[in-house]
């Protein structure tokens, strides 16, 4: 099977868990509160669906158009925009008629759902597959440091040994979230000669790296071979072999994969003079890179021990502890990103299905698979959280302002602005999906 085909797979699973779980977090208050509910649909049935099936008063279906689902609430303004209905006496059974703390918990339902479920994942997978972490002295060559940390003192190799006075057990993925995510105000490290320093760290150090693209910030180091070269890329047009051994940049030795990525990044000149050994013979090769600073090689590790994973497992109560904690750290970290997204840069970064897509993994894997169905059903809650109308968070803004204010606003200003949510969804679909496509063009 494709690569394409298990990413897509994982990726149409994930979604249709979220949707159904989503939307049945709207439907379970509408029942207890005696709201009458249409449809229950995943995915839309935009003129047709692939299956319908009417139980009591709700069509149960399947949609053709994978691009979400809805529930149909008998006398709501939403999707369906169904104002022959609206235009009609109110009915006991419809949500216009509840009181408004009724149709707030309905409305708030989905997310609900969305977040629960995030936080049971997370602890069912510590319960099930532990964690792995390493430790400062399982990164064998130390970290590759971005040129933005060096300006602060850090040096190629360095090990951390704390973040802000605290020692740190996973130092492979969470410590580039702790420096972009969180407040970090000093980073005690061990050079490579043995010297320990501690580096302040600048407020706004996230978004210096955002900036110059120098994400992550660290990543452990490991010598490395050849492997293969891209057709037409510039190191092929260049005359570089697989089997050639690049031994320096611009004079720069290059003895780790990082020290190659970082000379091609940071080099002033248009083009690199990469000293290599071909057959044990010393070779120089002019290679110009692209515009994103990329030659066309792939490399492998030489050394697979470059970095030890220590294993933890964790009893259930430990797991619903830990578990608890990490789906709060994840939904603070998620939000700690809109500072990035809301900038010029940020938003060539936003992707649509292609990118989601592309987060799974190109074999089957169920951690990865729940890890990621957890992260994207934070996603979900909190996108729909948004103040904008067609969207959960719109309805529940106007919610909290009839119960503020004590007046509800009319049904023909609730259309509009049904209308007007409608329009700037299917203007972000477009944009993070032309994104998506851009890229797929362009690289």
């Amino acid at each position: 099977m494709s690569v394409f085909l298990i990413k897509g797979a994982q990726l149409l699973l994930s979604l249709s868990i979220l949707v159904v779980l989503h939307e049945l977090g709207h439907f379970i208050p509408a029942k207890i509160f005696k709201t009458r509910v249409e449809k229950f649909y995943l995915f839309f049935d935009v003129k047709f669906s692939l299956f319908k099936k009417k139980i009591g008063e709700t069509v149960y279906g399947i949609g053709w158009l994978p691009l979400g689902g809805y529930v149909k609430i008998s006398g709501m303004i939403d999707e369906s925009m169904d104002t022959e209905q609206m235009a009609q006496e109110p009915q006991p059974w419809e949500f216009r008629s509840k009181p408004a703390w009724q149709r707030l918990i309905i409305m708030l339902g989905g997310v609900t759902v969305n977040f629960l479920l995030a936080f049971f994942l997370f602890i069912m997978m510590l319960f099930v597959w532990g964690t792995k972490y390493s430790t400062k002295d399982d990164i064998k060559y130390g970290y590759s440091v971005a040129k933005t940390l060096e300006n602060y003192g850090f040096q190629q190799g360095d090990r951390v040994i704390s973040i802000n006075g605290e020692s740190f057990e996973d130092l492979t993925i969470d410590i580039n979230k702790y420096i972009m995510f969180r407040d970090v105000n000093n980073i005690k490290v061990e050079h490579s000669d043995g010297s320990v320093e501690d580096i302040k760290i600048p407020e706004d150090i996230g978004t210096q790296l955002f900036e110059a693209g120098d994400l992550p910030a660290l990543t452990p180091r490991y010598p490395f071979e050849l492997d293969s070269i891209t057709p037409n890329s510039p190191a092929e047009i260049a005359g570089l072999q697989p089997t050639d051994k690049i031994v320096a940049i611009n004079g720069n030795p290059v003895e780790y994969y990082a020290d190659l990525t970082y000379q091609i990044k940071n080099s002033d000149s248009d083009e690199l003079l990469v000293k290599i050994e071909r057959n044990n013979q010393p070779e120089e090769l002019r290679i110009k890179p692209n515009e994103d600073k990329i030659i066309g090689i792939y490399a492998r590790p030489s050394d697979l021990e470059f970095i030890k994973f220590n294993q933890k497992d964790y009893g259930f109560a430990e797991s619903v502890s830990a578990g608890i904690s990490n789906g709060y750290w994840e939904v603070k970290d998620y939000l700690a990103q809109f500072k990035y997204i809301f900038t010029k840069k940020g938003a060539t970064q936003i992707g649509g299905f292609a990118a989601i897509g592309n987060m799974f993994p190109p074999v089957w894997n169920w951690q990865a698979f729940w890890y990621l169905t957890a992260f994207l059903s934070i996603m979900l809650g909190v996108l729909n959280l948004l103040p904008i109308p067609a969207l959960d968070g719109g309805h529940v803004m106007f919610l909290l302002y009839e119960m503020v204010s004590g007046r509800k606003p009319g049904d023909k200003f609730m259309e509009y602005a049904q209308m007007l949510g409608f329009f700037i969804l299917i203007a972000l679909v477009l944009f993070a999906n032309g994104n998506d496509i851009y890229k797929a063009i362009f690289g």
